[in-house]
């Protein structure tokens, strides 16, 4: 396995294919690098070097106690770029991933990001405060974590067969191949890391990060996005960044990238070459 160790002894578990211009795919919560397998196949054959890496407490990275937080997560992503000597690149975030994107640019990519992607991502601010009225109530936030530490295989099975693709919706096309591979990489990682990272994801600030990035963004959100709902997340974000550009799907959910790579690929490639 390609790992590296970062300065706090956590292996980080990455996946690195292709000679071109790097794209570097960050995964959402709780799951790893394999979430992006359509597109690291797809964007490999187009001639990129296609990067995925598991996030410490996730995947086959060391299930971690301790740093289970955004600021940790971006220095991981420091560190492992730094590694693999990336420059010019394209940072690709999915949801909590989309976090780690912006907080890995705004403090730590300068010189080595040429672009960067925030799909159905987190930032702004998830959780609903007197700043952010739109947001989403703590007291959800805490039924995830009740739901989490009381039985993570069944919480888990619950999302995927439901929101995380809008397959609870009616007429949904249900792809019970993807909710057993959510499943999957989910119960690969440590569950005490899955469970700080919900206060990581719903409870992180990246205003002031969006406002120091500057280089282009592309931000992509589903409309009918359940899990990161669209109306406080990516027109605020587009808003904040001085070269962000929104794209929103119409009815497509929060998981769009695997449910519909064929609309998603094309655009993510044109924003490349763009």
């Amino acid at each position: 396995m390609d790992t590296i160790k970062t300065r706090d002894g956590t292996e980080i578990f990455y996946k690195d294919w292709g000679t071109g211009q790097p794209v570097v795919f960050h995964h959402g919560w709780p799951l790893s690098g394999d979430d992006w397998d359509n597109q690291m196949l797809f964007f490999l054959d187009k001639g990129y070097r296609v990067i995925a890496h598991d996030r410490r407490g996730h995947g086959r990275s060391t299930q971690t106690a301790t740093g289970n937080e955004m600021d940790t997560y971006a220095a991981d992503v420091a560190e492992l770029a730094k590694a693999l000597d990336l420059k010019d690149a394209i940072h690709v975030g999915h949801s909590t991933g989309g976090g780690e994107v912006a907080r890995y640019v705004a403090r730590h990519g300068k010189g080595r990001v040429a672009k960067a992607v925030l799909m159905s991502a987190v930032p702004p601010i998830m959780v609903k405060s007197a700043a952010n009225p739109g947001g989403t109530p703590l007291e959800v936030f805490d039924g995830l974590r009740a739901a989490h530490a009381t039985n993570r295989a069944q919480f888990f099975l619950d999302v995927a067969s439901g929101p995380f693709y809008g397959f609870n919706r009616p007429g949904a096309k249900v792809i019970d191949g993807l909710i057993r591979n959510w499943w999957r990489q989910g119960m690969m990682g440590g569950t005490k890391a899955h469970y700080d990272c919900i206060k990581a994801f719903s409870e992180t600030d990246f205003t002031e990060d969006l406002k120091i990035i500057d280089v282009p963004v592309l931000v992509m959100h589903g409309t009918d996005d359940q899990i990161v709902p669209i109306a406080d997340s990516a027109p605020l974000s587009a808003k904040l960044l001085k070269k962000g550009t929104l794209k929103t799907y119409d009815g497509l959910p929060h998981g769009m990238f695997a449910t519909h790579p064929e609309i998603i690929n094309p655009d993510l490639l044109a924003f490349f070459k763009s």
